[in-house]
């Protein structure tokens, strides 16, 4: 960087989550020094409590939107943002705490808080891009640190980041992962996962639990049936869409859907 030219301003931001994602950029060790002499960290209260004032170049944003103060918050975050990315499951899908989204939110409160006329929450969890305009999205959960550094790298050079879209059996592929649902009939979320992990379950001979989200033109219902034949019941089905990116609406649709049929199998 050119002596006297003004460093980018990074801010990071939290909001309903546990933390992992952030945690990601600290843990970059060597990398995040290299990342600290190409910008200036302004906000990033995980990491200091010393704060610079916005606007900001570029934003990083961690969680969900579960109550008001967190709307409010989040338009304001987005009027100081030149860039804004969604880091992470809960900021892209929801996260785990989008559950809530398929029941009434009114019923856990009253079960978890002694005084629930105290708590102040929206009645469905949103991700970021469902209240404000978000320029990129970083999935995972929690978020690669391989991909964090791309992201990075590619705005600090003006370029898009090279993020993968393709599902995580063309990790396997690479590896030479022998794909577990062929040979052992072990049910994997692989093909309608987006890639990021390098297929690090499948390699241990586990199904992927679709940490990344769903993956471009993802077909969870052609994946059920296959789950189907594998043993599973809807109701497995449905629960195995509903983990860290339920909320994503590939996965959203493939769990409703087994829910109503289900549902209308019943009656």
């Amino acid at each position: 960087m050119a002596k006297g030219t003004r460093k980018p301003k990074l801010a990071v931001w939290k909001f309903t989550s546990c933390d992992g994602c952030q945690l990601t950029l600290l843990d970059l060790e060597e990398h995040l020094l290299a990342i600290a002499d190409r910008v200036d960290i302004a906000y990033f209260l995980e990491a200091s409590r010393a704060t610079v004032r916005g606007p900001y170049d570029i934003s990083l944003v961690e969680g969900s939107i579960s109550t008001p103060h967190e709307e409010e918050l989040i338009r304001k975050v987005r009027k100081q943002s030149r860039f804004l990315v969604a880091i992470g499951a809960c900021a892209t899908a929801g996260g785990i705490q989008a559950l809530r989204n398929f029941a009434h939110v009114r019923d856990f409160i009253q079960l978890v808080y002694a005084h629930p006329e105290y708590i102040r929450t929206l009645a469905q969890v949103r991700p970021i891009a469902d209240v404000v305009p978000v320029d990129f999205e970083l999935r995972g959960c929690p978020i690669s640190r391989e991909q964090l550094l791309e992201l990075l790298s590619a705005y600090l050079h003006g370029r898009r980041p090279r993020i993968p879209r393709h599902s995580v059996c063309m990790e396997c592929k690479r590896r030479g992962t022998v794909c577990i649902m062929v040979a052992r009939g072990v049910p994997c979320l692989g093909p309608v996962t987006q890639a990021g992990c390098n297929a690090l379950c499948p390699s241990y001979a586990r199904g992927c639990f679709g940490c990344f989200g769903p993956m471009d033109s993802a077909n969870p219902l052609s994946l059920g049936r296959r789950l189907e034949d594998l043993g599973l019941s809807r109701e497995d089905i449905v629960r195995v869409y509903r983990t860290f990116n339920a909320y994503a609406s590939a996965f959203r649709e493939g769990s409703e859907t087994y829910e109503q049929v289900r549902g209308h199998t019943r009656h």
